[in-house]
């Protein structure tokens, strides 16, 4: 007769205690996963892009000792800015860029044009001298009664989007905002937007691109684009 109690017989054997991952998996424990992951992912992909927009100008070259060019309106784009009173036109033309990163490319791209009362325009835009230097020495920022603003704005890069209703341009990224003279009104854009060279020369008027440094108060030209 075995003097082994049922108790003794038991302490031989290995127990093994469950846990939440030895559970089979119920459908909403999978599609909780499923979320979990792509929110993951899409949170991971916005943060990239906001850091991407800052990393990337800091690339871009400084512009000392570039040479800008001229691009030139057509001339419906050039009556359009005529006829304009109180919105901006959008004046669209094709550019060619290089700088010291990047081979040369050929694209399409706008600038936005202000009608505007130069002593009026004086008094919105305090924070802008009558002239700023570019590659050809100095240029007027109202030039025949005219404003050309850069399309960036001078916070993250983003493109500010002129709004009718709103009467202004308003940022859809950071949400800064401009009024039509492109002075600073709300956001966390460091300035007003950026004012570029205008010319007319035998009836034909031309703009040149400047990029401009972003997040910062000053104006520093980065590249010309042509």
């Amino acid at each position: 007769m075995s003097n082994h109690s049922p108790a003794d017989a038991s302490q031989g054997v290995q127990r093994k205690i469950l846990t939440a991952y030895d559970m089979p998996e119920t459908s909403e424990d999978i599609s909780r996963r499923s979320f979990m992951a792509g929110a993951t992912l899409t949170i991971g992909g916005i943060v990239g892009v906001i850091l991407a927009i800052p990393i990337v100008g800091s690339l871009i070259p400084s512009g000392a000792g570039a040479k800008g060019t001229w691009s030139p309106l057509t001339t419906a784009e050039w009556n359009d800015l005529q006829k304009a009173t109180d919105k901006p036109v959008k004046l669209e033309f094709s550019m060619k860029t290089k700088d010291a990163y990047l081979p040369e490319q050929t694209f399409g791209d706008y600038v936005w044009g202000v009608k505007v009362d130069p002593a009026k325009f004086k008094a919105a835009r305090p924070d802008l001298p009558a002239k700023l230097p570019f590659s050809d020495g100095s240029y007027d920022v109202v030039n025949m009664s005219f404003v050309i603003l850069s399309p960036i704005c001078p916070h993250l890069g983003c493109r500010p989007i002129w709004s009718a209703d709103a009467n202004r341009f308003q940022c859809p990224c950071h949400g800064s905002q401009f009024d039509l003279d492109g002075a600073h009104l709300a956001g966390p854009a460091p300035r007003g937007m950026d004012p570029l060279p205008l010319r007319e020369q035998s009836g034909v008027a031309d703009v040149m691109w400047i990029r401009y440094r972003s997040s910062v108060p000053d104006r520093v030209i980065l590249s010309y684009q042509s």
